[in-house]
């Protein structure tokens, strides 16, 4: 089910991103900071799913809230001349590298959990079949 709805996110994103106007120059470092922050609260949402403790409120308001607090930090840093989202961004990217390492643990240990079940499966069978040629 939700790979469905990651394909279909992909596909219409895609479509948009293909019709869409180009973003001018001015309003590209707005943006980019906004995705960090939007990305920053993706990879969080899903550290929390797999923790077990996501919540649908705390996500969308972390989702659009860290959006609007980067842009606002850079329009801010703008009016002072101090790249102040640099900051934004050294905080998020950490904290999306961060949640990463955790789904990556997760992932690992769980395929690797998966590849320890398989092989004592076989050991088994193969164990019961020289069982079952002494026996005979």
């Amino acid at each position: 089910m939700i790979f469905i709805a990651i394909l279909i996110g992909c596909i219409l994103g895609a479509i948009i991103g293909i019709n869409a106007p180009m973003i001018s120059y001015t309003y590209s470092s707005y943006l980019a900071i906004a995705i960090i922050a939007a990305l920053d609260s993706v990879f969080g949402g899903i550290t929390s799913v797999i923790n077990k403790n996501f919540d649908l409120k705390i996500f969308i308001t972390g989702f659009f809230g860290n959006a609007i607090l980067s842009i606002l930090l850079t329009i801010l840093g703008e009016k002072l001349n101090v790249d102040i989202y640099l900051a934004a961004i050294v905080v998020f990217v950490g904290r999306m590298f961060t949640n990463l390492a955790i789904i990556r643990r997760y992932y690992v240990d769980k395929w690797s959990d998966k590849f320890k079940k398989l092989k004592q499966e076989e050991e088994k069978e193969e164990k019961n079949k020289e069982e079952n040629v002494v026996e005979s």
